[in-house]
């Protein structure tokens, strides 16, 4: 989920040359995949295709300097897909960005903006 601060919608994206190695989405994914034990349960959870889950996950493993997901084929105990140590250690510190953003949105320019914006968008003309 991106972190809103009232109207404010922060979206932090990292690239690996320019591919995109990890933003909310992927962080979304690596999130599910360690709540659901499993990369196609993980990607059900959050609406989104087979082939794109695996493909989002291939992009991360393909960025960074090790893996973050493990998977094991096949189904029952012991199978499915884990976030390594080392995808752990990507996820916290990715959602540690975020939350620093939150807070340094806070500045007052942000209340500023706030008090000139409507409360809902007009018609289209």
């Amino acid at each position: 989920m991106v972190p809103r601060l009232g109207p404010l919608k922060l979206k932090a994206q990292i690239y690996c040359g320019e591919e995109p190695a990890i933003g909310p989405g992927k962080a979304d994914l690596l999130d599910a995949i360690d709540r659901e034990g499993s990369i196609s349960a993980a990607g059900r959870a959050l609406g989104m295709s087979y082939r794109r889950t695996w493909l989002l996950v291939d992009s991360m493993n393909r960025c960074w300097a090790e893996r973050l997901v493990e998977t094991t084929p096949g189904g029952g105990q012991g199978k499915g897909a884990r976030i390594t140590d080392f995808g752990h250690q990507v996820l916290t510190a990715y959602r540690n960005l975020e939350k620093t953003m939150l807070a340094a949105a806070g500045n007052g320019d942000l209340e500023v903006l706030a008090t000139l914006l409507r409360d809902e968008p007009l018609s289209p003309a």
